[in-house]
C-alpha cells in the first residue's frame, strides 16, 4: 500500500481547525458545553488534529518548530482517553485562543510549500 503524503496531513490538520472554528462561532463557553453535539464534534475534530499531526514526519515538524506537534498529540491523547477527565475551561482556551493560532501557522506552513 502506497504511504500518504504527510503535506495531506497537514491539509487535514488546517481543515480540522476551521471545522473547530466554524462549529463554535458565535458561542460562548457554557453554551459550546451545553450543546452536545458541538461539543462531540469538536472533540472529535481536535483528535482528529492530533492523530494527523503524528503522521507529520520529523523533517516537517523540524521546518515548522512554531507548532506545538507534540502537545497536538498529547491533547488526542487526553481527549481519546477521557477517562482522565477533560478541563472545559482548558479546553475552550485551546478552542478559542490556540486553534485560531494553528490554523494561521498550518496555512503558513503550507503557503511556504507551494513557493519552494
Amino acid at each position: 500500500m502506497k504511504e500518504r503524503n504527510p503535506w495531506l496531513y497537514v491539509e487535514d490538520m488546517r481543515q480540522f481547525c476551521l471545522k473547530v472554528q466554524a462549529y463554535t462561532e458565535g458561542k460562548d463557553q457554557a453554551g459550546f458545553i451545553q450543546d452536545g453535539l458541538t461539543y462531540d464534534a469538536t472533540l472529535r475534530n481536535l483528535e482528529l488534529i492530533g492523530e494527523a499531526a503524528r503522521h507529520i514526519p520529523p523533517d516537517i515538524q523540524q521546518s515548522a518548530s512554531d507548532i506545538p506537534w507534540r502537545t497536538l498529540i498529547a491533547i488526542r491523547n487526553r481527549i481519546i482517553h477521557g477517562y482522565l477527565g477533560l478541563d472545559n475551561d482548558i479546553l475552550w482556551d485551546i478552542i478559542t485562543t490556540e486553534i485560531p493560532l494553528l490554523t494561521e501557522q498550518l496555512e503558513r506552513l503550507l503557503q511556504d510549500k507551494l513557493t519552494e
